[in-house]
């Protein structure tokens, strides 16, 4: 049910058997939730978090006029809202951009889990930290990286992570979303990221079609984004017990 999980930490660390049933008993209940639905409201009170299964969430935040501006997305395995284990409540609304599969897991157990593995408490710090670098980055696409960049650079980003969960590999990966949560991601009009599209496909880079990015020269693709993946901090890390 939560391999997915597991197999994002063990990426970067060790799990004991002790660890790995802790994060399974945690997991209160499992729900299917249909796309384009608000699963957490800003400013709602929380007293769970939530843990991404299957399927696309964003976190997100809008202006008055009704214009979102997407600050991240999140894949299968991701821990969508960890950080509102001490913040007891987001400044963001957390959405599903696809049909999703989520688990639940009470803030109660999350304690426990903190109190009783120190190393599973840094792994999570971890985790909160490692939004904060994707955050970052995506800050820099908004303000200095090109149109062109900022779509290479996200396709770059997405390769890396599904990737680290088994859902990626060198000729591409699934990805049902539309061009218009492309634009909000990006800060760009539909318009301007389909003709952004059409350039990245006629140089041969990639190609997004039918819910699916393929990419055809990923050397080139990172060139295009100047793509370094050292913010996602992907390799292994000595365990500390």
């Amino acid at each position: 049910m939560i391999e997915r999980h597991l197999m994002k930490l063990r990426a970067r660390d060790d799990l004991t058997d002790e660890e790995e049933q802790a994060i399974r008993s945690a997991v209160a209940d499992v729900k299917e939730v249909s796309a384009d639905q608000v699963y957490v409201r800003a400013g709602d009170p929380l007293t769970a978090a939530t843990l991404l299964l299957d399927g696309i969430m964003c976190r997100a935040k809008d202006l008055r006029n009704g214009e979102r501006q997407i600050s991240e997305l999140n894949v299968a395995g991701d821990f969508v809202d960890v950080h509102g284990f001490t913040l007891k409540q987001l400044d963001h609304n957390l959405i599903t951009l696809t049909d999703c599969r989520v688990a639940s897991v009470p803030h109660a157990r999350l304690r426990e889990i903190t109190e009783a593995f120190p190393h599973l408490a840094r792994l999570y710090w971890f985790g909160t930290n490692l939004d904060a670098a994707i955050h970052r980055e995506w800050e820099l696409s908004l303000g200095r990286r090109t149109a062109y960049a900022r779509i290479a650079h996200l396709f770059c980003e997405l390769r890396a992570r599904l990737e680290l969960v088994g859902l990626a590999d060198g000729d591409g990966y699934d990805l049902a979303v539309t061009q218009g949560d492309i634009a909000e991601c990006m800060g760009l009009t539909p318009v301007h990221v389909n003709r952004m599209l059409k350039q990245l496909r006629e140089e041969g880079l990639v190609e997004f079609r039918d819910r699916r990015v393929a990419i055809l020269d990923w050397e080139g693709l990172a060139r295009a984004g100047e793509f370094d993946p050292s913010y996602l901090y992907l390799g292994r890390r000595p365990r500390e017990d």
